[in-house]
């Protein structure tokens, strides 16, 4: 078997910088090896304090929601124009345009807006009706489905089991993005993007229930992910060798901290503590904020706030390793990684591709 499948992640994954210019038709070209037309973007403004943005080509331009935020949709026309064959344009919206401010962009493909409708009762997979699109090379796929208020199961279209699971209640305002991440202590807690608060134990959320390959499964009438009538939205992401990685470590609280191995160089890593009593931001790093190690600009999650700077880890060739002793990503406690790569450690030929020590 091969070691990956992916020799070039910038075919499914990338980061672009840009500076917004305040005018409508802002076209935005991706930097990356590939070609890259993007299915869910990720918008930041990094140079002042402003909200996170997403949207995705299953739900279209016209509706954003906010990562940071438990606002249902908004479909304001004047964020994001276009998903392009290379990049995407942007409208004159102050979340994403602002003049002379600057912004980032996280981009992920999915499977250039055609979605498959898996009806349940006629597939047998799942209990709930769901819309997706998937990209089962990358382990990436967006479902839609509308709460029955029932416990049952929803067809994500990746064929292998996701280890991260992020729902957005797209109808209601005040409900959380809801977390299934394989770090958590198991199945019956979920996390919340929105807040700095710790895990949360509640069955009702994913039904004390880990994905399999097929499906995921939602508890009851709650607001998170199953409501009668409302509508969601999920993303989700199965870990794929040389390419992406969700997993957990637990911190040394020394300046040397610890070295967690993806098997790929990262290009972006998203943590977040778990548990205990200091504070559990979910802290974003990427390699076009940050090009040489340590890296240490960071954005938070769930915050509006701009660009920040403190040491975290080099990315190595098959990893990161933490350089320093601080609370928010060092403590002797659990942390959740989310990580997709720059460049496999190994590519799909068996051919090494940078020294273990490359920053």
């Amino acid at each position: 078997m091969a070691y990956t499948t992916i020799d070039d992640p910038s075919a499914h994954f990338q980061t672009t910088l840009y500076t917004g210019n305040g005018s409508s038709g802002h076209a935005i070209t991706n930097t990356g090896n590939s070609d890259l037309q993007p299915d869910w973007i990720w918008f930041k403004e990094t140079s002042h304090g402003d909200n996170h943005l997403t949207s995705d080509s299953s739900r279209g331009v016209d509706e954003q929601l906010y990562p940071n935020a438990n606002n249902s949709v908004d479909t304001d026309t004047n964020k994001l124009e276009s998903f392009d064959s290379d990049g995407f344009t942007i409208n004159d919206g102050g979340d994403v345009n602002q003049s002379s401010r600057t912004y980032v962009a996280w981009q992920w493909k999915a499977n250039g807006g055609s979605t498959t409708t898996n009806d349940a009762s006629a597939t047998g997979v799942g209990s709930i009706d769901s819309v997706y699109q998937a990209n089962t090379t990358a382990g990436f796929s967006i479902v839609l489905h509308t709460g029955t208020g029932s416990s049952g199961t929803i067809a994500h279209g990746l064929g292998v089991k996701p280890d991260w699971i992020l729902t957005k209640n797209r109808t209601d305002n005040s409900t959380d993005w809801a977390n299934y991440h394989v770090g958590l202590s198991s199945a019956e807690y979920y996390i919340v993007l929105n807040s700095n608060a710790a895990q949360v134990a509640g069955s009702s959320v994913w039904g004390d229930t880990a994905p399999t390959s097929t499906v995921f499964t939602v508890g009851g009438a709650n607001t998170k992910n199953n409501a009668s009538g409302k509508n969601y939205v999920s993303y989700c992401f199965a870990p794929i060798q040389g390419y992406s990685k969700f997993g957990s470590y637990t911190g040394n609280a020394a300046d040397s901290g610890n070295f967690i191995y993806t098997g790929f160089k990262p290009a972006y890593v998203m943590i977040k503590g778990t548990g205990g009593s200091n504070n559990r931001e979910w802290f974003i790093f990427d390699n076009k904020r940050d090009v040489d190690n340590p890296r240490d600009t960071y954005v938070k999650a769930e915050s509006t706030d701009a660009n920040a700077n403190s040491d975290f880890a080099d990315f190595l060739a098959n990893g990161f390793k933490i350089r320093v002793n601080n609370a928010s990503y060092n403590s002797a406690e659990n942390f959740i990684y989310m990580a997709f790569a720059e460049s496999p450690w190994v590519t799909s030929k068996g051919v090494p591709t940078t020294v273990i020590g490359s920053g």
